[in-house]
């Protein structure tokens, strides 16, 4: 949106990348895990102890 607010008549293209090759940044992996959400696919067996660890369920 930024890019059309700058200049109306260039057209912008998002491309998403294969999960393989995507960069996650560790606060998005944190924020997901405080949610309870699954992060089993992002992360080591042992990152997702340690956050299941650091955020327990209710």
């Amino acid at each position: 949106m930024m890019n059309k607010a700058l200049d109306p008549h260039i057209e912008t293209i998002f491309m998403t990348t294969d999960p393989e090759y995507f960069v996650l940044r560790s606060s998005s992996v944190k924020e997901v895990a405080s949610f309870h959400g699954n992060i089993s696919g992002m992360v080591p067996p042992s990152v997702v102890k340690a956050l299941q660890d650091k955020y327990p369920s209710a």
